[in-house]
């Protein structure tokens, strides 16, 4: 796998503003664009990707990576199941040699297992707090992985899944036809012990964007609601705020997380997954398990969700 970390760009960002009244909600309100810190992450050196752009928005002593905090590094990238970008692209499971994926070791005597995972688009994951590996492409175009690590029952899962956004802090891409559309995430995961994603997941947000009307997004619980909020793309930049709430260190483990809000599942048609062969080619490692995509309450406006999952 080849990759280009783009020099530090830094780009005037929009301006901030506090939290006007007719948001009652916990999470910290900034207005505008990020502050670009890397321009593009990543280049693929076999087709087309789309630029993929990390930034930094800040307001009141408060500060936050978009679309997320990473740990993309070559060491950490998974397995290939399907990539386009680095040449790997099997037909179906017969061709891929899985005796040649790595095992991530997290206890000496545990089972081995293999994992199947396709995220839109990026996504980290941690099995009992290590990290067992992270997503080779952050946006597109899109892959699948193959993970194996060794553990014994019962164990915790954690992952964190970002939906990219080509223009940084506004949770928006080119798409449709309009300059600043916002995209649409999902997850979906099936493991060799029987695990697989439904909606007794655990699923929490923590970077909502666009928002143009603070007043669409509420609060039940933990249940991070906006499912009144506009998700129509637009030609030119509007004024539009992002949400953001602080991700506890400890949340890959403390099982207090477990608790957050369910899963919401998606067809496979909601996620539009049917031209795309990283997918398609192993849809029996996928659906054909029993597993379902799964996101937060808001598949399009929510960028960054982070799962929690308690294997019996």
């Amino acid at each position: 796998m080849q990759f280009k970390l783009c020099p530090l760009v830094l780009f005037a960002s929009f301006a901030t503003t506090a939290a006007p009244v007719s948001y009652n909600g916990t999470a910290q309100v900034i207005e505008g664009q990020a502050t670009v810190t890397k321009t593009n992450l990543f280049t693929c050196q076999h087709g087309q990707s789309r630029t993929s752009p990390t930034g930094i928005k800040s307001d009141n002593g408060h500060e936050f990576t978009v679309p997320a905090s990473l740990q993309y590094q070559p060491q950490n990238f998974t397995a290939d199941l399907y990539n386009e970008c680095s040449g790997v692209t099997p037909t179906s499971i017969a061709e891929v040699n899985l005796s040649a994926v790595p095992v991530i070791e997290v206890d000496n005597d545990g089972e081995v297992i293999t994992g199947y995972i396709f995220a839109d688009n990026y996504f980290e994951l941690f099995i009992n707090g290590k990290l067992i590996g992270v997503d080779p492409i952050p946006f597109t175009p899109f892959n699948s992985n193959i993970v194996r690590f060794k553990v014994k029952k019962p164990y915790d899962i954690a992952i964190k899944v970002v939906d990219w956004e080509e223009n940084s802090g506004l949770g928006t891409e080119n798409n449709r036809g309009k300059q600043y559309h916002p995209g649409d995430g999902g997850l979906i995961a099936s493991f060799s012990d029987g695990t697989t994603t439904h909606a007794e997941w655990s699923a929490q947000t923590f970077y909502t964007a666009p928002i143009y009307d603070l007043s669409c997004a509420t609060e039940v619980g933990q249940q991070r609601l906006t499912k009144n909020c506009n998700t129509e793309g637009r030609n030119s930049y509007n004024q539009a705020y992002s949400l953001h709430w602080q991700i506890p260190q400890d949340w890959q483990t403390n099982n207090e997380y477990v608790s957050w809000p369910k899963s919401v599942e998606f067809t496979e048609q909601e996620i539009g997954v049917d031209n795309k062969k990283a997918y398609m080619n192993f849809q029996q490692q996928f659906s054909g398990s029993g597993a379902a995509f799964i996101w937060s309450s808001n598949v399009i406006l929510d960028n960054l969700v982070l799962f929690r999952y308690h294997v019996k």
